[in-house]
Formats: structure tokens, C-alpha cells, sequence
């Protein structure tokens, strides 16, 4: 959706796309710089639907605060709570149970598949096929039926808690998954055959929107952008927290550096959450899925970080603490902020039509990066 066309004195031409749908994902407004149907200069413009998360926060215990955060990347409201909760543990050096540790992870990798269903759905929409889309919703409906038996929700799960995890999984949680990744082995060999080995959506995403690995870097993108340049950066292996050093998986890298590079790499980062939800499914723990803490949790007076692997990129929880019940204050570390930050620098010398494919392989989730 094109809102608004105005000229510089230069005679270029300034397309404003957004602030809404369809025109971008979420509520994101782009200045576009034309010559012609080649891309001079993006100038992203936020602030639509900030909410002050940070600030809230600090009127929010250390258990209510960590809900806040299913409300920023909603895709990752599982990942986002844990890496809330595993700050919370380190300052108040709560040991988590084993059977707690699993289970997370668990959860983590499935919403890490939902998130990236989604996005190869919507991605094959934004450069002109439609039918992905109902495929992907196909799969990612059967994850969201899992999440709601034990979560009670489908999106923002509000399931992680200081300690482990709120209640303990479904009766049928281990049965459903194990026939659920039965099902999509089988989809995610389609997904290829759809798209990934279409020669049109191929010739729309090779060499456009080029990032090397040093320019990956000097922005601060994290997750499949930068992986896609080549740059390791994940957390999981990198600073591996809960089980994650005791599954075998591996970190997708591509060199490629262009669209097609990052969407390679989330095809294969599906694959190798299908693997580590397959090694833990049958090998979760038994005993407590929550530690004993105190009603009222207080952090001592300090400073505290944690991070984890969100479907998008690291995305980090940095406390300051003045030993009160609430914290003195809060900064999140979004992955969606740095990744956006080099959409000009990709964008520059291509045509409009490929500012959409850049902008699907970023895989933007707006109110990450506005917060």
C-alpha cells in the first residue's frame, strides 16, 4: 500500500509505505528514497505502538514482569519468558529441576518451529505465492493445538516461571508431539518442493540484499540475518544454557550473504529443531517441574544479564537491582532492532520490489522493536 508520493529537489521520487498492513509487517513506516524503481536510501520511522515495557516494568515484580515480555516478539513469547527467568534464577541462584529444564527447551524449539512456519508462509506470500500460506498455518495450527492443552493459550503462553515452569505438561503433550513430527518430517521435504526449489522465487531472492559478514557484525545482527552472512552467533551453542549441551544439534550457517542465504538458513534451523525435540521427547526427567522459591521473590542488590536464542536472534535481559520486589531497572537486548537497523544498507541499488523480499528475510516482528 503506497500512502503518500512526494519529489525532492533532485527530482527523486519519496514513496511512503505503511505505517499498516498490507504494505509492511506490522506497524512499521518506511521512507523510500527512488530513483526511478531503484532504492537510493530506506529510512525506517518507529514509535507507532510504543508501549514503555521497560518502564512498566519497574512497577512489576520480579514474576509479573516476565509476562510482559510474551507481548514484545509474540512469535518467541516462550523464549522471551525464559530468558526473563533464567535472570531472575541467576541473581536469586535458584536451582532449576531437571524435568523443568527439559521442558523448556521443549517448548522453546516448538515455538522456534510455529515462528518459523509462519514466517516461510508469509514469506512465500510477500513474493506472490499465496498457497504456502495455508500450508504453513496446517502445520503450525497442530503446535498451537499442543501449546493450548498445556499453556491454556496459543500465543502468549505465559508459561515460564522463576524456578521451572507454571504447571506440569498434558497427559498427551509427549504422544501429540511425536505424532506431530511424524507429520511435518514429511511437510518440510513439501516446503522444498513449493518454494525452495521454485526457480522464480529463486531468481527473486539470489543476490538481492546483500550483507557480508563484516557489515553483519558492525550492525549487531543476530540470529538467521546473520547466519545468513556466515556470522556464528548462536547462543544456544555459544553460551548454551538449560540442555541444550546435552542434545546434538547444529548451528545453520550459510555464506551467501543475500536473501536466499537467511531463508536457507531457517529451512535448516526447522530441521535441527526437529532433531532436538526428537532426542528429548522420550527422555524428559521425572520429579518436580517447579522449585520451591518464596512467595516474594527479591533479587539482591546488583546487576544481572541473561540471553537466549529467540527465533529471530539473541535477545537479552539486563536487570539492575536496588534489592527491593521490584527492578530498579529493566533493559531488553531485541533482535528485531539491530536487524532492521540494516535494511537501508541491503535495500540501497535494488529495486522497490526487492525491498520485500529483504524485509521478509529479516523476518521483522514490530513490536520487538518497538517496545
Amino acid at each position: 500500500m503506497i500512502e503518500e508520493i512526494g519529489t525532492t529537489e533532485q527530482g527523486e521520487l519519496v514513496v511512503n509505505l505503511g505505517p499498516q498492513h498490507p504494505s509492511t509487517h506490522g506497524v512499521l513506516h518506511l521512507v523510500v528514497t527512488l530513483s526511478g524503481e531503484t532504492i537510493k536510501k530506506v529510512e525506517p520511522h518507529l514509535g507507532y505502538i510504543h508501549r514503555s515495557i521497560e518502564k512498566m516494568c519497574e512497577s512489576l515484580s520480579y514474576r509479573q514482569f516476565i509476562y510482559v515480555t510474551s507481548r514484545m516478539d509474540y512469535l518467541s513469547s516462550h523464549i522471551n519468558n525464559h530468558g526473563c527467568a533464567l535472570c531472575v534464577e541467576k541473581g536469586m541462584q535458584i536451582e532449576v529441576p531437571p524435568r523443568a529444564k527439559v521442558i523448556r527447551v521443549l517448548m522453546d524449539e516448538l515455538t522456534r518451529l510455529a515462528s518459523h512456519q509462519l514466517w516461510w508462509g508469509a514469506m512465500a506470500m510477500d513474493v506472490g505465492a499465496l498457497t504456502p500460506f495455508f500450508y504453513a498455518f496446517r502445520e503450525r495450527e497442530a503446535i498451537n493445538d499442543i501449546m493450548e492443552e498445556t499453556c491454556g493459550a496459543r500465543l502468549t503462553m505465559n508459561y515460564m516461571a522463576p524456578g521451572g515452569v507454571a504447571f506440569d505438561l498434558h497427559p498427551d503433550f509427549q504422544r501429540k508431539v511425536k505424532d506431530f513430527l511424524a507429520f511435518f518430517r514429511t511437510k518440510i521435504d513439501e516446503y522444498d518442493e513449493l518454494v525452495t526449489d521454485n526457480i522464480i522465487f529463486q531468481r527473486r531472492m539470489e543476490g538481492i540484499g546483500y550483507l557480508s559478514s563484516e557489515d553483519a557484525i558492525s550492525y549487531g545482527c543476530t540470529g538467521p540475518t546473520a547466519r545468513g552472512s556466515g556470522v556464528s552467533c548462536d547462543i544456544r551453542k555459544s553460551v548454551p544454557y538449560e540442555v541444550y549441551s546435552q542434545v546434538q544439534f547444529e548451528e545453520v550457517l550459510e555464506t551467501g550473504g543475500d536473501c536466499f542465504a537467511r531463508y536457507n538458513v531457517r529451512m535448516g534451523e526447522m530441521r535441527q529443531s526437529i532433531s532436538i525435540i526428537e532426542q528429548l521427547i522420550d527422555n524428559i526427567p521425572g520429579g518436580e517441574f517447579l522449585a520451591k522459591t518464596k512467595a516474594v521473590l527479591k533479587l539482591p542488590k546488583g546487576e544481572f544479564y541473561s540471553k537466549v536464542e529467540t527465533a529471530r536472534g539473541e535477545f537479552g535481559v539486563y536487570i539492575i537491582s536496588e534489592g527491593g520486589t521490584t527492578p530498579y531497572r529493566i533493559k531488553f537486548r531485541s533482535p528485531g532492532f539491530s536487524n532492521l537497523s540494516a535494511l537501508d544498507h541491503m535495500a540501497r541499488g535494488h529495486k522497490i520490489g526487492d525491498l520485500v523480499a529483504i524485509m521478509g528475510t529479516l523476518d521483522l516482528v514490530i513490536p520487538d522493536i518497538d517496545r
